[in-house]
């Protein structure tokens, strides 16, 4: 049997000590996560990020750091993920266009309601992440190295 990691991206994007995440049904149950998605074929871990953000909440966003690489179990299959998060900045908003298929609502939560919404959450790494985020962590783009040829 051939093991494969699920490679996905997510982003981080705050705005007066609230954070942008997204609340989605998945497999009949209404949870809350960061704009995430999985890496498509032929394009970069930033590009990734942006167009899954652009896809879950309508914000056009600049990736501006790298926040870290999270490796984590989840599903009935446990499955193993490894989520690439970046901290972004909005550009622009487009309230009409359609959300992704099973996505409820982009909404801004603060820390606090994410915590109340802890139980909700796709992942643990959602609070993981903003955990992070707070705390400052950040690293340089210049990391990432994408030879897609």
């Amino acid at each position: 049997m051939r093991w494969s990691p699920h490679v996905t991206v997510s982003t981080v994007i705050e705005d007066n000590n609230r954070f942008l995440l997204v609340e989605e049904q998945v497999n009949g149950q209404i949870v809350w996560n960061q704009p995430a998605g999985h890496l498509e074929p032929n394009e970069s871990l930033i590009q990734a990020a942006c167009r899954e953000t652009l896809e879950e909440t309508g914000y056009s966003i600049e990736v501006n750091a790298l926040l870290g690489v999270y490796q984590s179990k989840a599903g009935a299959k446990n499955e193993t993920y490894l989520r690439i998060c970046f901290i972004g900045a909005v550009l622009t908003y487009d309230p009409e266009l359609p959300l992704d298929t099973g996505i409820i609502q982009a909404k801004w939560l603060s820390r606090e309601q994410v915590e109340e919404k802890r139980a909700l959450m796709r992942s643990p790494t959602v609070i993981s992440v903003i955990d992070d985020y707070l705390l400052g962590t950040r690293y340089p783009l210049s990391l990432i190295s994408t030879i897609l040829s």
